[in-house]
């Protein structure tokens, strides 16, 4: 697993210099400033408030306040509050809406901020993921590498599974291609130990073989790619695509027929059902990525490991994901916010990130305090990045009014992970209500 460090220490002095045409806002250089900083993620937020103490004691008079907004709600409340004016004055951004706010001018140019080579410090694809008419809108932070497979050691040794055996499970439309789907219901018990699949099995698990389900970074991204489908050409919406409706079909019928992952009834209306599953020891194969390490090595009362993702028809193809603090430019507060983005974007401040183990650092030389965290833990993160190595990704979802396309095919996807909607008939209602969102 190759990993870069490359230096580039010109940027952050240069861009400390830019700071100086910032400084319009309405408080006096002297005057205390407190900063408020949104973000998602309470186990990352822990990591910041070290970063932030080092970085009050650097800049006196500025304090920065913290403020944990859950995923369930935050892009509604991120909505509201920057058309209502009450936004944060940073706050953390995906690549999926970060579009929308970029074009209406709510967002700090990065560029403009740091200078054209600061980009050199941060994870290329995350640099391009968050880069919209040639302007880069916010100072990356996370980087989520691939998806792969947390597994639960006692469980696939009482199925009769090894843990070295699931690099080699692929799934396929063609039966006579899959053996994750087996190997899934050899893992998947109902009270009396009868496992899915075989005679006597009463359809009710009370320990389920994996968390296929309606998770767009986890599962169903990475099952479209590992099919050859796609979720979008550009901006618009590609959701019948013939490989894209194979891969929900089969997705689906795991769930409803074969009943190796959890009902659409448990995990639509809260994702984190699977991840608490498998934490219980209710659930064997967990697919996710780095974002869950954390929770998964603080919560798991047994043995556990990584594997890869199981091998589609095309591969195995994953999504990559990053994470960028962006800076409110509506705030009037430009010279301070302009400080806390040059020290969230050098390696000093990533480093608090990477050395807790929270998440890799999107800056390029603090990602080594990461490797350094989880290599003393014994724990092998190879499989999320040996996935994402070379081209084969498919593309996080994006688009100005990707927002607005959410709330229209979102209903409908629900609809089609609980078995009420054929996927060929919902996934073609959903393309056409989700390219008429971002066409009005």
């Amino acid at each position: 697993m190759a990993h870069r460090f490359t230096k580039l220490a010109t940027s952050i002095a240069a861009s400390a210099l830019l700071l100086t045409g910032c400084a319009t806002g309405s408080s006096a250089p002297d005057e205390p400033i407190t900063l408020s900083f949104r973000l998602w993620d309470a186990t990352v937020a822990e990591a910041y408030e070290e970063s932030f103490e080092a970085f009050e004691k650097q800049n006196p008079g500025i304090t920065v306040d913290v403020n944990v907004v859950g995923w369930a709600d935050y892009w509604t409340e991120l909505r509201t509050d920057v058309a209502d004016k009450e936004m944060d004055d940073l706050f953390w951004l995906n690549n999926s809406y970060f579009g929308a706010y970029a074009d209406a001018g709510k967002l700090v140019n990065i560029d403009k901020l740091f200078g054209d080579d600061a980009a050199g410090l941060w994870e290329p694809s995350i640099v391009d993921q968050f880069t919209r008419a040639d302007t880069l809108w916010g100072v990356p932070q996370l980087y989520d590498a691939g998806v792969a497979v947390y597994y639960n050691t006692a469980l696939l040794e009482k199925a009769g599974i090894s843990p070295e055996s699931l690099e080699s499970l692929t799934w396929s439309p063609d039966a006579t291609q899959d053996t994750y789907l087996a190997a899934a219901q050899a893992l998947t018990l109902d009270a009396a130990g009868v496992s899915a699949g075989t005679p006597g099995f009463d359809g009710t698990p009370v320990q389920y073989g994996t968390n296929l389900a309606y998770d767009t970074q986890a599962i169903m991204l990475p099952f479209i790619g590992s099919n050859g489908g796609v979720f979008q050409k550009g901006e618009e919406f590609a959701f019948s695509d013939p490989k894209t409706i194979e891969a929900f079909e089969y997705l689906v019928n795991a769930i409803a027929s074969a009943k190796v992952a959890p009902p659409a009834s448990e995990t639509n209306a809260n994702g984190d059902f699977s991840r608490d599953a498998f934490l219980e020891g209710r659930m064997a194969m967990f697919q996710s990525g780095l974002y869950n390490l954390k929770n998964v090595a603080d919560g798991a009362e047994f043995e556990w490991g990584v594997a890869s993702m199981p091998t589609g028809p095309a591969g195995r193809v994953s999504v990559t994901n990053g994470v960028v603090v962006a800076g409110n430019a509506e705030s009037e507060k430009h010279a301070a916010i302009g400080k806390l983005l040059t020290w969230l974007g050098s390696e000093k401040a990533n480093r608090y990130l990477g050395a807790s183990g929270a998440a890799v650092p999107a800056v390029m030389d603090a990602q080594k305090s990461y490797f350094d965290f989880w290599k003393e833990e014994g724990v092998s993160v190879k499989p999320f990045f040996d996935v994402v190595e070379g081209e084969k990704r498919i593309a996080a979802p994006r688009g100005a009014n990707f927002g607005k396309a959410f709330e229209e095919f979102n209903p409908i996807f629900q609809e089609i992970f609980a078995g009420t909607v054929e996927p060929s008939v919902g996934l073609k209602q959903a393309e056409g209500a989700a390219n008429a969102a971002i066409a009005g």
